[in-house]
């Protein structure tokens, strides 16, 4: 009993560090990304962009617009969260800041996670946000609007964790976005189908309960494994 409480003791006198390391880290990060105002629109406005000028190819048909509008919206958050992973590590390796971001006295993994909630923070959520306004301009039914916010929240989330781990593995190379394009794009398969399924079945009314939970499943698993993850390959491209 007395080894269990001494156990409990450590973890609990841990807890302090391990916050201030988090919260120090995700607001150095943020505060970073909210002085680069202009990558911090990049994503944005990509997601805008392809949103709107894909209907000017097609018939402006309201019928086939919200046919195509939960598939062409997942796909665009995709490729904005995508796009704006390459520097998500690169520009700390640049000036040295992520080497001692991996000998600080907290575990990697923590710190490693304090980047990606400011990474999804700057991006994901500007883009779920987002997404009923561009919604509007498919002709997507009202009453899908937050189910399609919902499933971005949670979707563009597992898309940063799982991402952080390409970024960490290509940081250091010079052009690893393609490299890094190639490696994640089949593990978000997983969560581009099970997202625009979500959204393909509020318009048509069916239940949602299952999808929406696979969803936080996926979401739960990366929250586990991924900053672990992210932190080991950091450390071999450091090494490397």
């Amino acid at each position: 009993m007395t080894a269990e409480r001494a156990d409990t003791d450590r973890v609990l006198d841990a807890l302090p560090g391990l916050w201030q390391g988090f919260s120090a880290t995700l607001i150095r990060d943020c505060r970073l990304r909210f002085r680069r105002r202009s990558e911090l629109a990049n994503p944005l406005i990509f997601f805008a962009l392809v949103v709107t000028l894909f209907p000017l190819g097609l018939a402006p048909d309201s019928t086939l617009l919200s046919g195509i509008a939960p598939g062409l919206l997942w796909v665009a958050a995709l490729l904005a969260v995508l796009l704006s992973l390459d520097g998500l590590f690169r520009d700390d390796f640049d000036d040295g800041t992520l080497e001692q971001l991996l000998l600080a006295p907290q575990p990697a993994g923590v710190l490693v996670l304090a980047k990606i909630v400011a990474h999804w923070l700057t991006t994901g959520l500007p883009l779920a946000l987002a997404s009923p306004l561009l919604g509007i301009m498919l002709s997507l039914p009202g009453h899908s609007m937050g189910i399609l916010m919902s499933t971005l929240l949670l979707g563009s989330a597992t898309l940063s964790l799982v991402g952080a781990i390409g970024a960490a593995l290509t940081v250091g190379l010079r052009r690893g976005g393609v490299l890094l394009s190639l490696l994640i794009l089949p593990l978000y398969t997983p969560v581009l189908i099970f997202g625009a399924g979500t959204v393909r079945l509020a318009v048509e009314g069916a239940p949602l309960a299952p999808w929406l939970a696979l969803m936080g499943a996926m979401l739960a698993l990366s929250l586990l494994a991924a900053p672990w993850a992210a932190a080991a390959a950091l450390k071999l491209s450091l090494d490397g």
